[in-house]
């Protein structure tokens, strides 16, 4: 098992990662009857989908013997209705160094074939800028 998720009640849920101990919670946004005081599930997935290509990119970087620490993502969901989805996700990465461009067409390939990119439905239109 990964993860054990409990509902407390007020549309929240608190998320715990099994092997760390670690936790979050999450909130309704408040455009679905929620308070908005966390990520939503459909944040934690647009997130979701940022820290996949950034921890895909820091292995890659590392193979290279290449530092992209401090490397930021930027992350904006947008959601459609009827069914109610997530429609569109924009990530701007900004790297804190500029690197050359063999470097920089790895990492870019690399962050588009981390697993979460595959995983979302391809009707989820994903917006990925690279900042050097």
């Amino acid at each position: 098992m990964t993860s054990k998720v409990t509902y407390l009640g007020s549309l929240r849920t608190k998320n715990e990662h099994l092997k760390s101990g670690e936790t979050y919670i999450t909130d309704a946004p408040t455009d679905n009857n929620g308070k908005g005081e966390a990520f939503s599930p459909t944040d934690t997935v647009a997130t979701g989908l940022a820290n996949c290509m950034l921890t895909v990119m820091g292995i890659k970087a590392r193979d290279l013997n290449v530092d992209i620490s401090g490397t930021t993502a930027e992350v904006t969901k947008t959601m459609a209705s009827n069914p109610r989805r997530i429609s569109r996700i924009d990530i701007v990465l900004t790297f804190p160094e500029v690197l050359n461009d063999n470097l920089k067409n790895i990492l870019e390939r690399t962050a588009v074939t981390c697993p979460v990119y595959y995983s979302l439905h391809p009707d989820i239109k994903k917006n990925i800028s690279f900042n050097w």
